[in-house]
Order: C-alpha cells, then sequence, then structure tokens
C-alpha cells in the first residue's frame, strides 16, 4: 500500500523517475517484519535513481509512508 503523501511526494523534482512499481518491488525486497516507521537506504528505480523508503508493516500489509530520492 503506498500512502498519497507518497504519490505525492513522486510528483515532486527530487523524486524524478521513481514510479509506483519500484516503491512496489523495493518494499518487497525488504524481509521480516516492520512494526514501526523504519527508513530502508539505497534502493535504484528501474531509471536509476537512488531513493530511500520509510516503511511500517499494518494489517492489510507493508505500508510505503514517504519516499526520499536522492540527487
Amino acid at each position: 500500500m503506498i500512502t498519497e503523501h507518497s504519490r505525492k511526494r513522486l510528483r515532486d523534482f527530487r523524486q524524478t523517475g521513481i514510479g509506483d512499481e519500484d516503491l512496489y518491488h523495493a518494499s518487497i525486497k525488504i524481509p521480516g517484519q516492520i512494526p514501526i516507521a523504519t527508513r530502508f537506504r539505497g534502493f535504484v528505480a528501474q531509471s536509476g535513481k537512488v531513493f530511500d523508503l520509510v516503511v511500517k508493516d499494518i494489517d492489510d500489509g507493508r505500508l510505503v509512508i514517504t519516499v526520499i530520492g536522492k540527487s
């Protein structure tokens, strides 16, 4: 699940080149349970853009709270 905040961030210049599919694939690569919001670094989008994710596990699955694109 991707929050509306994350979708809004994807429209910012700093996140250019990162798509919903990139967020999905990055979030499922993270092993284990994440009970509190945690930042994971160093993912690479299909476009080559490097980004970080803040995710948390909820009852419905993994929630992508925000995305931080690297310059």
